[in-house]
């Protein structure tokens, strides 16, 4: 997915998904000056779609995947 990291506030836990109330981890801009917040699921499912719609993506998703600062070598 094309991103565009934007100074806007990240995600947090409280942002839900606008398709199924999932934690979102991406937040679209509209064109149209709205703004949509996805799941990674319903984020890639609606890609090519929003790319089409979208001024700007901000997208988290590689949170999903990382390993905490504090998590010890056997943790990992």
């Amino acid at each position: 997915m094309t991103t565009v990291l934007t100074p806007a506030s990240p995600l947090t836990a409280a942002d839900r998904c606008d398709r199924c109330g999932a934690q979102a981890y991406l937040r679209v801009v509209l064109l149209s000056g709205g703004e949509l917040l996805f799941c990674a699921h319903h984020g890639r499912k609606f890609e090519p779609e929003l790319k089409k719609i979208a001024a700007e993506i901000q997208d988290e998703t590689e949170r999903l995947t990382a390993v905490p600062e504090s998590a010890t070598e056997e943790e990992r």
